[in-house]
């Protein structure tokens, strides 16, 4: 079989693992952001900072959403790392940007986060952050969902089909379901733009 073949085989198990029902919830928590007038902070690193920021476009142009990724400002990001240390660029950006009970976070992470192993203390922090000020936090994981798994109001965890592919269908996936999140019904508010073209009359 070759890797290309094993790949796909593996996305189609991830696609009919995921439960369809914890994806309906973080759709119903993401609703309540907007409806609540709330801002939606996009929280990643690595590839899922890059998804994050796709994410953000996605959340504004088509759900409507007031929504911010805190790795979109290279700066602010570098002089927080080089100022204070990397594990709380994400803690005191939100705390700039009164993080309050109205927001919610959304989570992309292929660990999910983990104090004790010292990985993606900052996503950590920014939730714990979120938890105190009654913010609602959102993931979407891999592996065994860490941290985020076990605090989020809702979460959708990518099942592990192979340990040694864990980062690349995480990461994956953070796209597929976000697309899936903005494209529900209960969300979407704006046409996108292939989907609004018409045919031109002869």
């Amino acid at each position: 079989m070759s890797y290309a073949i094993q790949h796909l085989k593996e996305t189609a198990e991830i696609v009919s693992k995921i439960n369809p029902a914890d994806c309906e919830k973080c759709v119903a928590e993401l609703r309540g952001v907007r409806e609540r007038g709330g801002r939606l902070f996009i929280l990643g690193v690595g590839g899922s900072a890059a998804n994050a920021s796709h994410a953000v476009n996605d959340f504004r142009k088509i759900a409507g959403l007031e929504c911010y990724a805190p790795t979109d400002n290279v700066s602010e990001l570098t002089a927080r790392t080089n100022d204070d240390g990397w594990a709380s660029v994400f803690v005191e950006w939100l705390r700039g940007s009164r993080l309050n009970a109205k927001d919610a976070l959304l989570i992309l992470s292929v660990g999910g986060g983990n104090l004790e192993k010292n990985v993606s203390p900052n996503l950590v922090a920014a939730m714990q952050l979120a938890r105190q000020v009654g913010a609602r936090v959102i993931g979407l994981v891999g592996k065994d969902g860490g941290y985020t798994a076990k605090v989020a109001d809702a979460c959708v965890i990518v099942p592990t089909v192979n340990p040694g592919n864990v980062t690349p269908h995480s990461e994956a996936f953070q796209a597929v379901l976000w697309h899936l999140f903005v494209s529900h019904p209960d969300l979407k508010v704006n046409q996108t733009k292939w989907e609004s073209v018409t045919s031109p009359k002869p």
